[in-house]
């Protein structure tokens, strides 16, 4: 064990009201403003001497060196030998990288301008569908910013289970619809399966070439044409911008071409502020590298196993989903870059929900069970309704005073049912107005947290193996060529044969 996780590992643990008692300055000391957002770490429980340690392991571990290998270009996904180029999407990145990833945004636009020129015809509906990264993002952007003034209606379809597109093609005239096939390798079972049922739905609804109808998103173009999309409608993206991180490539197309290309520049606008906050600002005032500290205080000095995520609003109610992805995903490792095992912690268990809701089903672990779980608030200032006031008062009041009272507890030595032992971390973010440019820099905050911590725990945050196991088990299932355990056989047997069920 290195000497700067000892001096971790022996950090002191202070309630929260006596820090707050200690240090008047406490909550302009561990709360940082970048792009119309505002964070809070005070209550947690980071102290002046918890941050010296972590910024010694920082040091220790070439964080700096590393946040400018990223976004110069390097080969920092080491398993798969290649860069990790998504901030060159938003501007920041090589010079190579970002002229690239101009030159392919600039070929969207166009496909776009020639869409809403009747190019393709008469368009009032988009049906997208990818899965993971391909899904989650464009899902998470149209959801939250589409709400009113979305030009087209959108669906997002992910899931290989039919009753998903059916209830798409439900909505859907087949004959106004353009079909959006989003896979990075194009060989996704899932997508693929999806998008042949598509084409047959829009077959039989009279369209005559269905293939003229479809878009396709991918880093692997040539796949695309082979499998029978026109060149001119395949929108790629750099092999390097990994999927989980690609919705500021051509991933994003339904969002742009749903909210117009304006709404789509100011997303990169605000995700490229974020990233230069994180690589410009020193550690104790950067928002990634703030939060990211705050993570490891939990999840290696106070073994925390899961962190918590509650948007308090309505529009950010996919976020929780959105960042279960990029972070389980990518730090959820087992193994070091290097390949040895890990003997600490990595990524918690990301789990959450929508505020007022989710007091109302798990709240009551939050503040009385048994496990710590540190907590984080997001909400928006300005509300995104034309309601009577008090409905976004009332939103936010619960919304801060569940960080009250998370921290503060309420003592009923009486009636032990009654007590609230308090001393709950829990952090908020802020946001002035929910709209491209904040959500764009909200999402990227996320990012570079992410890739703090895999560089603080010496992990590989951009590749995912861990998700191919399954998916090859299913093929080998598929083509009856793989001797599965009992119990699984005998799944297998009852699925597809219900008469042995009954004998």
């Amino acid at each position: 064990m290195s000497t700067e996780w000892q001096v971790i590992d022996a950090l002191e643990v202070p309630a929260l009201a006596a820090l707050f008692a200690d240090d008047p300055g406490r909550v302009a000391r561990y709360s940082v403003d970048v792009a119309g957002l505002h964070f809070d770490w005070s209550k947690t429980h980071l102290t002046a001497d918890a941050l010296a340690a972590f910024e010694a392991l920082a040091k220790a571990q070439g964080l700096a060196a590393k946040r400018e290998a990223l976004f110069a270009g390097a080969p920092v996904n080491v398993t798969e030998g290649r860069a990790a180029e998504h901030g060159a999407e938003r501007g920041e990145g090589s010079e190579e990288a970002v002229a690239r990833a101009a030159q392919l945004h600039a070929r969207m636009r166009a496909l776009i301008e020639a869409i809403e020129a009747g190019a393709l015809g008469p368009v009032r509906h988009i049906l997208h569908i990818g899965i993971g990264g391909s899904a989650l993002g464009p899902d998470l952007l149209v959801d939250a910013l589409g709400r009113d003034d979305a030009r087209y209606e959108v669906a997002i379809v992910s899931n290989i289970d039919g009753c998903a597109l059916e209830e798409a093609f439900a909505r859907f005239d087949p004959e106004a619809t353009l079909v959006v096939v989003a896979s990075k390798t194009f060989t996704t079972t899932e997508t693929l399966l999806n998008a042949t049922s598509a084409l047959q739905w829009l077959r039989e609804g009279g369209v005559g070439d269905p293939h003229g109808r479809v878009i396709a998103l991918t880093a692997a173009p040539d796949r695309a044409v082979e499998w029978g999309v026109d060149e001119t409608r395949v929108l790629p993206f750099a092999e390097s911008v990994g999927g989980r991180y690609s919705l500021w490539s051509s991933i994003g197309f339904p969002a742009a071409l749903a909210l117009g290309w304006e709404a789509f520049e100011e997303l990169l606008d605000g995700a490229g502020e974020m990233d230069r906050h994180f690589q410009l600002a020193a550690f104790h005032e950067n928002a990634p590298v703030l939060a990211a500290f705050a993570d490891l205080f939990y999840t290696q000095v106070k073994r925390c196993a899961t962190r918590a995520i509650f948007a308090y609003d309505e529009r950010l109610r996919l976020l929780p989903s959105y960042l279960q992805q990029l972070e389980m995903e990518s730090n959820g490792k087992g193994v070091t870059a290097s390949g040895d095992r890990v003997t600490r912690p990595t990524a918690p268990i990301t789990w959450g929900g929508v505020g007022t809701d989710a007091q109302h089903a798990v709240f009551q672990l939050l503040h009385q069970g048994t496990h710590l779980i540190p907590v984080e608030f997001v909400a928006v200032a300005e509300p995104g309704d034309a309601l009577d006031e008090d409905h976004h008062r009332q939103l936010l009041l619960n919304c801060f005073a569940q960080g009250a009272a998370l921290m503060q507890g309420r003592a009923n030595p009486a009636e032990p049912a009654r007590d609230y032992p308090g001393n709950r971390p829990s952090a908020t973010i802020l946001i002035d107005v929910l709209e491209p440019r904040t959500l764009g820099a909200l999402i990227a905050f996320y990012e570079q947290r992410v890739f703090v911590n895999a560089v603080m725990l010496g992990i590989n945050p951009f590749d995912q193996f861990g998700v191919e196991l399954g998916k090859e088990m299913a093929k080998a299932a598929g083509a009856g060529g793989l001797d599965f355990d009992p119990s699984t056989t005998d799944l297998i047997a009852r699925a597809f044969a219900p008469s042995l069920g009954d004998a």
